[in-house]
């Protein structure tokens, strides 16, 4: 799906631990745009919205149709650092079924991006071509130069004496500098702590809804 494959999905992005997700409700509303009639599905295995391991963890299973096309994708249920469960609760089974929904859609191009290097052995670097933060986004590296003064400005827009509609308006236009570099975008974004991060998204989405 090459209109999915263009789209940026930085600015929707959730964070938990060290960890970074696409939102699937978001991800989802981006599909029926393409096409309304696309459908999705939690397979089950007699009966159980999981597959059962031998040593007590488990699998859920998830396809997407699009446009007749099906891409259809598995996934452990894990905790926020990535390490599966044993003995999963509903609560757990239900997150891992729509992160797997989320990671089905990628598979159909909307943020596929964002799984890059994700399933490479702890302690492998990521090839060269990506860059090296949690996320392993594709691109090429940002040096500190590029991303430090550019961290710097967001801090200093977020950490403005005024109003918030000026501190919005502020942080846009640096946002709105570099938004067209994805690399630099992400390089930046991930400099930010998590409470910066939200701030800044908050600040984005209110200079876009006064325009």
């Amino acid at each position: 799906m090459s209109e999915l494959l263009k789209i940026n999905v930085n600015e929707h992005l959730e964070k938990k631990g060290n960890l970074s997700y696409l939102s699937w409700a978001w991800a989802w509303a981006e599909v029926l745009k393409v096409d309304p009639g696309a459908q999705w599905t939690a397979h089950e295995w007699d009966n159980s919205p999981v597959m059962h391991l031998r040593n007590g963890t488990a699998m859920v299973k998830v396809s997407v149709e699009i446009k007749g096309n099906i891409k259809t994708c598995i996934l452990p249920v894990m905790d926020n650092r990535n390490r599966a469960i044993v003995d999963p609760d509903a609560f757990a089974v239900n997150t891992a079924t729509m992160r797997c929904l989320a990671k089905a859609i990628a598979m159909h191009g909307l943020g596929l991006y964002i799984y890059a290097g994700e399933d490479l052995p702890e302690g492998e670097e990521a090839p060269k071509g990506f860059i090296n933060n949690p996320r392993g986004d594709l691109g090429t590296s940002i040096s500190p130069a590029e991303r430090d003064p550019l961290v710097a400005e967001f801090r200093a827009a977020l950490d403005l004496d005024a109003e918030e509609q000026d501190i919005a308006v502020a942080v846009y236009a640096i946002h709105d500098r570099i938004k067209a570099n994805h690399d630099l975008y992400v390089a930046v974004s991930d400099s930010l702590n998590s409470k910066e991060r939200s701030a800044l998204k908050a600040y984005i989405k209110m200079a876009k809804e006064t325009k």
